[in-house]
């Protein structure tokens, strides 16, 4: 999948030059990115208070990001050498539009690289390959606890769902539903008619 690199602003624009800030750059992510990136997952699931909730590893990561068919796929912000930032995003699609759009998984900029504008340009990012492709829009979930980050998505003009829940399944009740049989299935009864 091609990106395009998009630099952030300039030093003078993420702070004042005493703080001595460095110019962030935003690029895909490549497979020696993956150790780095399942650190940041474990940094943004202490943030979000489930730490014990995180599953994911170097395999099953670098197996969704960069298989043959990959299943999900992830941008970085670099300062310097060091990895500051990272969004995590997969494509959807609209049936109401009929447009595909870009699903954001996880955005997560550490500590002490916030307030520099660096989320704003991992989606600023995405928004325009959003754009290049011809899709309708970006989804994206955020805790209801989490002020700060829906101020921040405020601030860009996202608009939250509030008739929407989210719903999902997973671990036995997915099995369950799994292991159920499907009209038409082989095995699951007479055929209809």
């Amino acid at each position: 999948m091609a990106h395009s690199a998009a630099r952030l602003p300039t030093r003078r624009d993420l702070g004042p030059p005493e703080t001595g800030y460095l110019a962030a750059v935003i690029r895909p992510a490549v497979p020696a990115d993956v150790t780095n990136l399942v650190a940041l997952i474990g940094e943004l699931a202490e943030y979000e208070r489930a730490r014990d909730q995180v599953e994911v590893d170097e395999e099953l990561l670098g197996s969704a990001l960069f298989d043959e068919r990959p299943i999900a796929f992830a941008q970085v912000a670099t300062v310097g050498e060091e990895i500051a930032g990272m969004v995590i995003y997969f494509p959807i699609f609209s049936t109401w539009t009929g447009r595909g759009g870009l699903h954001v998984e996880d955005l997560f900029v550490r500590e002490e690289f916030r307030g520099r504008g660096i989320g704003k340009a991992l989606l600023t990012s995405l928004g325009r390959l959003a754009v290049e492709r011809g899709y309708a829009r970006m989804d994206w979930a955020v805790l209801d606890w989490n002020s700060p980050a829906k101020d921040f998505y405020r601030s860009l003009g996202a608009v939250f769902l509030e008739d929407w829940t989210t719903c999902r399944l997973s671990g036995s009740a997915l099995g369950r539903l799994a292991g159920g049989s499907v009209p038409g299935e082989l095995g699951s009864g007479p055929p209809p008619g």
